[in-house]
């Protein structure tokens, strides 16, 4: 395990409590990426370095502290620009990463399906070619430990041509990947059945309430992104009808630039959702920062107008679960509480969400004779089918739809509900 010693450099422009909410994420950071934490350092100034990004007082205390705890490497709260991290590692000696190649290297050891590791790789090669600077110890270290693993030494190690038109090759199969995607989501979009996303900062417990609803055992993991393959599944309700459900990767403040761009196509499932549930850690002292994080980057996706149902997470960690509980009985309540690890809260939460999904629309049943088949085949293309039974004659069918659909059906819809 690397030993690491944090830095974090705060201006008069930081709000309040924001230092140590950086410095505990960053610390979490390090532990995902396998990294301990020995040592945190912190500078107040008015002004960034541009040559060190902190005091060169401060660089020359990092320097001896290095020294005196044998630490492999300093990660920087912030991220720095190709010379102010050239000119820390000259003058230090070790292994220098920022904010940015931190989260790179635990998105590239978490990466699973061959998407995301081509758009880890395609985010940490534009991370990396303006950092390029000859064979010399910016090149030398890559390859081994926290904020090297990717594309490996034999690529870096390539001209900037090379890497160039690597950079080339990935962005044409994601293209690829990414048409495949929107014919899907187009495909979904056609489909009567709504699509849920669970959408919250890294470590909310996203994927633990994924599995509840759907029992299923996507890893759920107390680490920071557990998860950064999107995997959709089935949601039922008590009634017959479903949903389907997206669990995506988890969002941060200040999510590198290289990340967005490169797992927007992920991020976008967002977007195509019919309903998002924001997963909020409540026992969190910075849940409001973090709520409005992942409000900002919904907005940047144009998805702040999608309804949107506020989860909040981990209250079997609370003393007054109970209370917190009374609140979920308004089945239009938009603000749900419950806990992923107990289940409390699930049945109002799911209740909650099937009146959001489905406000709309009405049960019917329907008589209709065999001989029209066309009308029967249409039903599913456009309605939830909750029955279906055979007689010898005709089918009986038990559908959910929007009223406005059903009036040219009219003729064969079952009055007082006698069917089943």
């Amino acid at each position: 395990m690397e030993k690491a010693l944090l830095v974090h450099m705060s201006t008069e422009r930081d709000p309040v409590g924001s230092v140590e909410e950086s410095l505990q994420e960053l610390r979490g950071l390090v532990k995902s990426a396998g990294g301990e934490a020995i040592q945190e350092i912190v500078q107040h100034r008015r002004e960034i370095s541009p040559k060190y990004y902190i005091g060169s007082g401060k660089v020359q205390e990092l320097k001896r502290m290095m020294q005196e705890l044998q630490a492999d490497m300093v990660v920087f709260d912030h991220v720095l620009s190709p010379i102010q991290l050239r000119s820390l590692e000259d003058r230090l000696k070790g292994k220098v990463i920022d904010r940015t190649q931190l989260i790179l290297d635990i998105f590239a050891q978490r990466a699973r399906s061959n998407e995301g590791k081509l758009q880890v790789e395609l985010a940490q090669l534009h991370y990396i070619l303006p950092r390029l600077t000859g064979k010399g110890r910016a090149l030398s270290r890559l390859g081994g430990g926290i904020g090297t693993r990717g594309p490996g030494e034999k690529k870096l190690e390539e001209d900037r041509r090379r890497i160039q038109e690597r950079i080339g090759t990935i962005k044409a199969s994601l293209r690829r990947i990414e048409k495949r995607r929107a014919q899907q989501r187009k495909a979904r979009t056609r489909s009567p059945i709504p699509l849920v996303s669970l959408v919250g900062y890294t470590n909310a417990g996203k994927s633990s309430i994924f599995n509840r609803l759907t029992q299923e055992s996507v890893l759920a993991s107390s680490q920071l992104f557990a998860t950064l393959d999107p995997v959709i599944r089935r949601v039922s309700f008590p009634d017959g009808s479903y949903c389907f459900l997206s669990d995506t990767v988890g969002l941060i403040k200040h999510l590198p630039r290289e990340l967005k761009t490169a797992f927007r196509a992920t991020l976008e499932e967002a977007r195509e959702a019919d309903c998002l549930c924001h997963v909020i850690d409540i026992t969190s002292p910075h849940c409001l920062r973090q709520m409005e994080a992942v409000e900002a980057i919904l907005s940047e996706l144009e998805a702040q107008d999608i309804p949107t149902l506020k989860l909040f997470n981990k209250i079997d960690l609370l003393p007054d679960t109970k209370r917190l509980l009374e609140k979920n009985r308004d089945r239009e309540n938009t603000s749900l509480y419950m806990s992923a690890l107990t289940g409390d809260g699930l049945p109002e939460f799911k209740r909650n969400l099937h009146h959001q999904l489905f406000k709309d629309h009405r049960v019917f049943c329907l008589r209709i004779p065999k001989s029209e088949k066309n009308t029967i085949h249409s039903f599913p293309k456009w309605s939830i089918v909750l029955k279906r039974r055979e007689n010898r004659n005709d089918i009986e069918l038990k559908v959910m739809a929007e009223p406005k659909a059903m009036v040219k059906f009219s003729s064969y819809i079952l009055r007082g509900d006698t069917l089943w």
